[in-house]
């Protein structure tokens, strides 16, 4: 293979990844299947169907140097994650509602989908020495190292709906 022949097979490979990323952003449908236990108990089921989320990783903050600092802060930098949780739908029927055949109907539950954001803990160290000090001889001073923890985020606004038809 030529080395055009390689680069054109190169950016073929590109578009086609860049152009299956947005899709494979949301979720995939499953349904649950429950009719092997209708079959064998003999009454009426659920239906169950859901999203699995598919997530995707965001890019990633660079540490940055700020002066004074012999390390970038972060040091152990935060990944975020983004997903969606599928539409969820879960119905029954529910027989004699009101104690009369009449009355008989379905009850469902509705999860419609949502974006769901997280951040990944992080860590930020500081150095236990000091930048080179004129008074010490050019040496570096001891100083106490400092330690801290960036919290995991977890953001989202899931809602149910519950309903009787």
């Amino acid at each position: 293979m030529t080395a055009r022949g390689s680069i054109a097979a190169l950016m073929t490979c590109m578009a086609a990844a860049g152009a299956a990323a947005p899709a494979a952003a949301g979720g995939v449908p499953v349904g649950v299947p429950l009719d092997a236990v209708e079959g064998a108990l003999g009454v009426d089921t659920p239906r169950v169907g859901t999203g699995v989320p598919l997530p995707v990783v965001g890019a990633i903050e660079p540490p940055v140097h700020h002066q004074g600092d012999m390390l970038p802060t972060p040091l152990l930098p935060v990944i975020p994650i983004g997903t969606e949780l599928g539409d969820t739908l879960i119905s029954s029927p529910v027989p004699n509602l009101l104690g009369s055949k009449e009355t008989d109907g379905e009850g469902s539950l509705d999860a419609p989908a949502t974006t769901l954001q997280a951040r990944s803990p992080g860590a930020v160290l500081g150095s236990p020495l000091t930048m080179p000090d004129a008074a010490n001889s050019g040496l570096p001073n001891v100083v106490a190292p400092k330690l801290g923890v960036i919290g995991p985020e977890l953001t989202g606004a899931p809602k149910a709906l519950l309903g009787l038809r």
